[in-house]
């Protein structure tokens, strides 16, 4: 159920995880057209910095985006704004872990900023910023 603005409060938080594949890594360059070697060339990526193939940065911001709609505020949310900050990579085969938790609830305009947290299955951080996202109006109808 999505939330209203009225039922969130600073502090609230929500989780998801997402296991990154070597395909969905391939459908993001496919779907992009980002086709840097380091996400999809097994040799060049193990010459890289990384020794490795490492997933697009902008595929873990998108599991960010998932939760925003599936869980806070949920289905409807309207995803305003995004800093980021790639503080590690995250490799085929890892498990992103999102963390939102509500920073502040602007009322007046159904606004709340969210920090933007993922880490992987270490618990290592890969990915900090905030959020900004419209939180949907209950009464307005489905697709309207």
């Amino acid at each position: 159920m999505t939330a209203m603005i009225e039922s969130l409060a600073v502090g609230d938080t929500a989780e998801l995880s997402r296991t990154i594949t070597a395909r969905e890594v391939e459908l993001f360059a496919e779907a992009t057209g980002d086709n840097n070697p380091v996400h999809l060339d097994d040799e060049v990526a193990a010459r890289s910095q990384f020794g490795g193939r490492i997933a697009h940065g902008m595929l873990t911001a998108g599991i960010v985006s998932a939760a925003i709609a599936s869980r806070l505020p949920g289905p409807g949310a309207i995803y305003l704004g995004q800093t980021l900050r790639f503080t590690r990579p995250v490799r085929i085969g890892d498990t992103v872990n999102v963390r939102l938790e509500v920073l502040e609830i602007i009322a007046a305009k159904r606004r709340v900023r969210l920090a933007t947290v993922c880490t992987n299955q270490h618990g290592e951080s890969v990915l900090e910023g905030e959020a900004t996202v419209m939180v949907p109006d209950e009464r307005a109808p489905p697709g309207g």
